[in-house]
This record gives structure tokens, C-alpha cells and sequence, in this order.
């Protein structure tokens, strides 16, 4: 593989400075994003800094993103039957997970897209279980884009897989604005979670998408085992790939899955990475994703919010259920954190 380096030399600013001293010169004045020695360092600080970090966070998402959330809708066009053997997802055909394939007609796509343009989202995306798209998905991509496009004034991502460049210049012409591919965690954990490809495979594809000039949306799962050494390689990792997104995920463990009876992460662990992973990231959207609800609760939702997230999924996800948008919405309300291009039908 070309093209993935990671700057792990410890800036000199450390030698001297408090981690969160450094930061705040580093990242909140100058806008350069923490390296992965001194995001571990973030990640190793005490539960009595959280607040400390958090506030650090908060700021830097202030002064170099601004005040507005970003809310965003999701479906799936294609549930389950993936063969792929992710380790924590109930959609794989290799599980005994409770997931059946299923595709989602194009009336049905139209009106959920409608449903998310109501709640005030500027983006909805359409997902498909799957290593990559067919000739068949490709078609009904085509058709739904435009039917969407036809009927609500929305924004359209997608999220199908690993992609040839073929594929990923016929989303760009469709008018896809934003492709999602995950690395899913570090590149040194990886073969932990997924077998059946590997982390440079979806590397590559992420490359091919930012070559064609569509927004690069790329994050993870957080909890799957991984050390903090791990979550700190990763974010330096992601960094590297510059996306325009970064959704953040805490494992939901699902039954049946290899990773089903892992506990889910404490509170206070995905708070400070939260705030590492935007030291790392300062001008990137940090969108609260799955499992937040079981692993954060209402309480650590809003710290998070307060921690360096500006951009959040509303609804339910892809196998498993979310907050209501409205209660997210009133969140945001009660924050004062406008909601960025709230739709008109609002």
C-alpha cells in the first residue's frame, strides 16, 4: 500500500507542556491536529481531566467548525446477507444473527428520504449490505438517486461497500455528494475484526472516492477490543486520510455475532475519546453513530455534544434502534446548537 504514513513524532511542545497545554496551542490556536503519541497521551489523562479535555474539545470544534450540528438520516437498501465476516455486524451471512436480506423498493426509499428531510436533516443516506455493488444495486442506485432528487430537496450519500473506479465514477455522475466506507479501527487491529478483506482494500476505495471529487465519510467502531495504543493509530490514521466526515460508532454488541458478548464501553472512555479523536481532527464533521444510546445515555450524549460532536444521525440505524429525532432535536434546542440548513418543512 502507498500513500498511508502516520506522523508519530512526539511534537516538542510535549517535552515541556502539559498534554492539554500543548493542545490548546497546537490544535485550538494554530489548527493542526494532535499526532498519534500525543493523542495517546490524551487517552491515557485521568477521569479527573475529563471535564478539562472535553471543554478543550468543545472549543476547538467552536473555532474551527463552528457552532452548527449537521443531522443526517439513514436507510438501508439492502439488509443483511453480506458476505463478508465483520465481526460485529449482524448483517453478515456468515453469523447466526437475526438478520434477514431484504431490499427496499424505490417508492419506499422516496418516502424515507422525505420522512429525513422533515426532521430538518440535510443528508440522507442510502446503505447496502454488501462487499460491493452489483450491476443490480448499481441500477436501483441510478433509479432512487434520481427519484429522491425529483421528489425532496436533500442531499444524498451512500454507503455500498468496496468500489471499482468504474462504480465510483458513475456515483459521482449520479450526484452522490458524499461516499461512506469505513476503516472500521486501526490498521493493526483489523485483521482482528475482519478476515474476508483487508484495511488497504478499503483504503484504496476511499482513495478513488476523493479522486473523483465526492466528500470522503469514513470512521469507525469504537470497543471492539482494541487498546488505546490502537485508538490512537487509528485516529492518526484517519487524519492522514483527511475525510470531510468521520461518524463515530461504540460497539452495540449483537447477538450472534463473534463480538455479541463483549461488554459495551464505559461512559468516561468514550467521552475522552471522543474529545481525542476531535484533537486529532479539529476542521472534520464528528457525527455521533451507533451505540451511543447504550453506551453514553441521554446524560453522556449531551457531554458529548459538549465534547467535540457537531454532527449526529437522527433516528434509528441500520439494524438497531437510535433516539427519536425529535428527542435529538430538542437536544439541540435546549444546547443552542442550530441545526445547520434546517429544512423549510420545519
Amino acid at each position: 500500500m502507498t500513500g498511508v504514513t502516520v506522523n508519530d513524532t512526539a511534537s516538542p511542545a510535549t517535552d515541556t507542556l502539559d498534554i492539554l497545554a500543548a493542545a490548546r496551542e497546537q490544535v485550538l490556536e494554530q489548527g493542526r491536529g494532535l499526532d498519534e503519541r500525543q493523542l495517546l497521551e490524551v487517552l491515557e489523562l485521568p477521569d479527573a481531566r475529563l471535564e478539562e479535555l472535553l471543554a478543550l474539545a468543545h472549543e476547538v470544534r467552536q473555532r474551527w467548525c463552528g457552532p452548527e450540528v449537521e443531522v443526517e438520516g439513514i436507510v438501508s437498501v439492502k439488509t443483511g446477507g453480506c458476505p463478508e465476516d465483520c465481526h460485529f455486524c449482524s448483517q453478515s451471512g456468515q453469523f447466526t444473527s437475526p438478520v434477514r436480506s431484504a431490499w427496499l423498493d424505490i417508492p419506499s426509499l422516496v418516502e424515507a428520504a422525505k420522512q429525513t428531510a422533515a426532521t430538518g436533516a440535510t443528508e440522507f443516506c442510502i446503505v447496502a449490505a454488501v462487499r460491493g455493488p452489483d450491476k443490480k444495486l448499481m441500477a436501483q442506485m441510478r433509479e432512487g438517486v434520481a427519484a429522491i432528487k425529483a421528489a425532496v430537496d436533500i442531499q444524498v450519500a451512500a454507503s455500498l461497500g468496496m468500489l471499482s473506479q468504474e462504480q465510483v465514477d458513475e456515483l459521482a455522475e449520479m450526484g452522490v455528494h458524499r461516499y461512506n466506507h469505513n476503516l472500521e479501527t486501526a490498521r493493526s487491529y483489523f485483521p482482528e475484526v475482519v478476515t474476508t478483506h483487508t484495511w488497504e482494500e478499503r483504503w484504496d476505495t476511499l482513495r478513488m472516492v476523493r479522486d473523483a471529487g465526492m466528500e470522503v465519510c469514513c470512521g469507525g467502531i469504537v470497543g471492539m477490543g482494541e487498546t488505546r495504543e490502537q485508538r490512537a493509530e487509528f485516529a492518526a490514521q484517519l487524519a492522514e486520510l483527511t475525510p470531510d466526515e468521520v461518524p463515530l460508532n461504540f460497539l452495540n454488541p449483537r447477538p450472534g455475532t463473534p463480538f455479541g458478548d463483549k461488554e459495551p464501553l464505559e461512559a468516561k472512555e468514550a467521552l475522552r475519546t471522543i474529545a481525542a479523536f476531535r484533537l486529532a481532527l479539529p476542521r472534520t464533521i464528528l457525527r455521533y453513530a451507533g451505540g451511543r444510546e447504550i453506551t453514553l445515555g441521554d446524560l453522556g450524549t449531551e457531554q458529548g455534544l459538549l465534547g467535540g460532536i457537531n454532527a449526529v444521525i437522527v433516528g434509528n440505524y441500520l439494524t438497531t434502534l437510535g433516539r427519536s429525532a425529535t428527542a435529538d432535536l430538542e437536544l439541540l434546542n435546549r444546547l443552542s446548537m442550530p441545526v445547520k440548513a434546517l429544512s423549510s418543512t420545519l
